[in-house]
């Protein structure tokens, strides 16, 4: 029996859709992308590399072609709530970059816009779903490394493209929080298995721009454990976290940016000074693809939930909060 497909259209050609989510479309089982969409005149260019049949010159234009049953929207931050929004009324179902918007309030209303509409949305944190974090479920249930007592997160990299970029503007959803901060928020909360309920957010030096290029916070958690993360657009590259119990930790060394080869890794390191290395082999954006057009040939809620997609926005939108007024912030 033939795979069922859905057929997809793309807002915008960031680096992000040409790099991971394009490939990874096309390379679905059940994905096929038919169209895509800029604002900039770059359509037709991407079009004609990637082979898509469909180019528009107008974001509106792909929402109203019928053909069209997914979107994925990565445009810059400020702009996700309201395309999400239009593609929802258009009756598109919709992928969206993170962070899914800059506030709960932008978050809640276009996700009730969506259900309204009777489409489903996810926000593409797409890292969670290689097998690799998996993995790290099953070894911290196995007991392996004991009682667990702390985790951290790190997601840096340097900022190159400077001119026009809108991660350095605050009214475009900028900053480091944004961009990838909200990848270790996300981390901890999952692993964790448990909420922050007071947060402390600092930038390590004074801000000389009007976005946070770095920022440090410490989360303390409903369960007891105090975690922390960093994230910076002006360190070298790293994207990786740690959890430590009390027989020893676990670290996933690549745990962000998708592997080229797809392999991912583990490291267990013990008490008694032993090591071991897990290759752990999976690609994030396809399994993500494929897992998002699953749930709509088959009219099932993503895995990524609505609910934990919100939850993870107003923790992000604490850090910013305590980034103003230097004090911690506490999530009832």
């Amino acid at each position: 029996m033939a795979t069922q497909c859905t057929n997809w259209g793309i807002l915008g050609t960031a680096d992000v859709a040409r790099k991971w989510v394009i490939p990874a479309i096309q390379e679905a089982k059940n994905a096929k992308l038919v169209a895509i969409a800029s604002r900039s005149g770059k359509a037709k260019e991407i079009a004609e590399q990637f082979g898509i049949p469909k180019f528009y010159d107008r974001y509106e234009q792909l929402l109203q072609d019928p053909e069209i049953e997914i979107v994925y929207i990565p445009l810059p931050n400020h702009l996700h709530a309201d395309w999400v929004k239009k593609a929802a009324q258009n009756r598109k179902h919709v992928l969206c970059e993170k962070p899914a918007a800059l506030t709960v309030a932008q978050t809640e209303e276009m996700i009730q816009v969506c259900e309204n509409n009777h489409v489903f949305f996810m926000e593409a944190l797409m890292y969670q779903f290689h097998p690799q974090h998996q993995r790290v479920f099953t070894i911290m249930n196995s007991g392996e490394i004991g009682e667990i007592k702390m985790m951290r997160s790190s997601f840096s990299f340097i900022l190159k493209q400077l001119q026009g970029n809108f991660r350095l503007h605050k009214d475009m959803g900028g900053g480091s929080l944004y961009d990838i901060g909200c990848y270790c928020i996300h981390a901890i909360r999952s692993m964790m298995r448990s909420e922050p309920i007071q947060i402390y957010a600092v930038q390590p030096t004074a801000p000389d721009n009007e976005v946070d290029l770095s920022a440090t916070v410490i989360l303390k958690l409903q369960n007891g454990l105090t975690t922390s993360f960093d994230c910076s657009m002006e360190m070298i590259e790293r994207h990786t976290y740690e959890i430590v119990g009390t027989k020893g930790k676990i670290e996933v060394p690549a745990a962000f940016i998708p592997p080229t080869d797809g392999k991912g890794m583990v490291i267990v390191t013990t008490n008694e000074g032993t090591k071991r290395i897990e290759t752990i082999q999976g690609f994030s954006y396809l399994n993500g693809i494929e897992h998002f057009a699953h749930c709509v040939l088959t009219h099932t809620e993503p895995s990524y939930t609505k609910e934990d997609c919100i939850q993870n926005i107003r923790v992000l939108e604490a850090c910013h909060q305590s980034l103003q007024t230097g004090k911690p912030i506490s999530l009832s």
